[in-house]
Formats: structure tokens, sequence, C-alpha cells
């Protein structure tokens, strides 16, 4: 190979991996330029951080199970649940701990039912969670009646959303938490590299001895589990619970999760490069705001975002072949 050719192969090969990154310090890197003293200070960075806290749990939540090769489309409607159910038994007076640890047990319960009729009738993962989302859309209304929780909330409900330490939002630490928890076990764990070995190459992972069937059922689990746990923290965040409230997540979650593929780790799903494609995604729509740019331009991006995302994933998996 000339050393020309061999430049230009090093070059696309950095590319694919460190693009995104690339693309994240450009789109500060203008923000900053065009808004210097609204968007380039450390309040508005610690507000970025607070504001993505959500979505970067819920994109964490869909990483693990594309790491199993799979895609659950009810992460969405997990959310929403979990905030109904959180913020209706804070209403009714249980302690707070409790009301956080019973709404991601439903998460999981639900996310575990899914793995099992995915993998025990070998259902397509995107239609069931589809169905699944469906049935969670109408019984969050049904617990609601259609309508907002937000009456006789205590406080203390409230207080982990809102509070800050050393001025950092408690948010922002519980993200961080998720994020590295979620890494070790994806990177530095047995059923984590196991995840990985099923979503790479499945007929490979089974003849290998791995059961795949119970691989994937733990990596839906865990992402109901992340799902619910969401909804329960923007419930607090808010002070309330919308029966719809989580809804507006799945999308940028899966936008997030796609860039992440073309960071780091050559068209695999990480843990950080969901965190640098929830980043982007974040700043987007942070700098857009504050430049007053309509809101539903937001969305269109979004939409963008995937499919370049998706284009430039499917590039890079051509360039492996």
């Amino acid at each position: 190979m000339r050393p020309e050719a061999a430049r230009t192969l090093t070059f696309t090969r950095w590319l694919r991996r460190y693009g995104t990154l690339l693309a994240a310090a450009l789109i500060i890197a203008g923000f900053s330029i065009l808004s210097p003293t609204a968007f380039f200070s450390v309040e508005n960075a610690l507000n970025i951080s607070r504001q993505i806290a959500f979505l970067v749990i819920v994109a964490t939540a869909a990483t693990v199970v594309m790491a199993a090769g799979e895609f659950d489309l009810s992460v969405g409607a997990l959310a929403s649940l979990g905030g109904v159910v959180a913020a209706q038994l804070a209403v009714r007076g249980v302690p707070v701990a409790l009301c956080f640890a019973l709404a991601g047990l439903a998460g999981l319960g639900i996310g575990l039912v899914s793995g099992l009729l995915i993998t025990s009738f070998r259902l397509l993962s995107f239609i069931t969670t589809l169905a699944v989302s469906t049935v969670l859309g109408g019984l969050t209304f049904w617990l609601t009646g259609g309508s907002t929780v937000f009456e006789n909330i205590p406080p203390a409900f409230s207080a982990l959303g809102r509070a800050t330490l050393l001025g950092i939002p408690a948010l922002s630490l519980v993200m961080l938490a998720v994020v590295l928890s979620v890494w070790f076990l994806l990177t530095h764990t047995s059923p984590g590299r196991r995840l990985y070995a099923v979503g790479g190459n499945e007929s490979a992972a089974r003849i290998a001895g791995i059961a795949t069937g119970r691989s994937k059922t733990l990596a839906f689990a865990l992402s109901g589990l992340l799902a619910a746990f969401t909804g329960a923290l923007l419930a607090s965040r808010l002070g309330s619970a919308q029966p719809t409230g989580g809804n507006g997540l799945f999308l940028p979650a899966y936008a997030a999760a796609f860039l992440g593929m073309t960071a780091f780790k050559d068209g695999i799903p990480n843990v950080f490069g969901t965190l640098v494609g929830a980043l982007i995604i974040g700043v987007l729509a942070n700098g857009l705001t504050i430049l007053q740019v309509p809101t539903y331009l937001q969305d269109v991006i979004t939409g963008l975002i995937i499919i370049l995302a998706v284009i430039v994933q499917r590039l890079g998996a051509g360039g492996r072949r």
C-alpha cells in the first residue's frame, strides 16, 4: 500500500472513531462564539448537565439492549409509567426512597416480561416492545385518569430532582453514577461481556455455551429498571407526573445511542459514546434555545442527527468488512 493511501485509510479510521467527539467540540465552539455570555459559562454548563440527565439515563438503557443486538422501543412509555407510579406513591405517603425503588422495580418487572416474551417465543424485539409500549400507555392513562399527578406531592419527593451538592445538581451526579455503573457492568463483568458476545454474533455465542436468551432478558430487565427510574427522577424534578411525561425521551435517546456508536468504538454500542451523543443533543437544544430558534426545529435537527448517525455507522461497518 502506498504511503498516501495508508495515510488516507488511517485518517478515515480516525474520523470514524473520533468524528463524533470532533462534532461535539465544534458545536460547543460555535455556540460559544455566537453567544459567549449566555452559553459559555459554568452556570450554563451545569444547567446542561442537569437537562441531559434524563436523556442520558434512558439512552444508557437503550444502549444496554442494543449491546445485545436488540431494541427496546418501550423506554419512553416505561419512563412515563415510572414517574406516575413514584408520584402516586409519594402522594399516598410512601417513603421517598421506596417510591423510587418501587418505580424502578416495576420497570424491571416489565422489562423482564418483555425479555422473556422475546426470547421464549423468538419474537422480534422491535414489534414486541412497541406493543408493550402501547399497553403501558393505556395503563398509565388508566392509573392517572388521563390527568397530571401534582396535588399533595410532598416536598421531600421533589428534593432529589432539585437539590445540589457543592453547587453541582444532584441529577448530574446520579447521571454520572448510572453511566459509570453500566460502563463497569458492560466492560468489566462476565454478564456484560456476554451481552456484547450475543450482540456481536448470537450463533457463535450460543455455540460457545452462552445462554443467549438469559443474557437478552437481563438486558431488557436492566433497560426497564433504568427507564422507569428516570421517570421517577423526572417527576421529582417537576414536582408532578404526566401520563406521557417520558414519551419525549424515546427518540432523542436512540439518537444519542446511535451517535454513540460512531464514537470510541466503531459501530459498537458503548456507554461513553452514548454520553457524548446525548451531550451533542443537549448542547444543540440549549444553544438553539438561547439563540431563540423555534423549538420545532429541534425535532427536525434530532431526526436528521439520527439519519446521519445511522449512515455514518453503516459506512463504518462497511469499512470493516
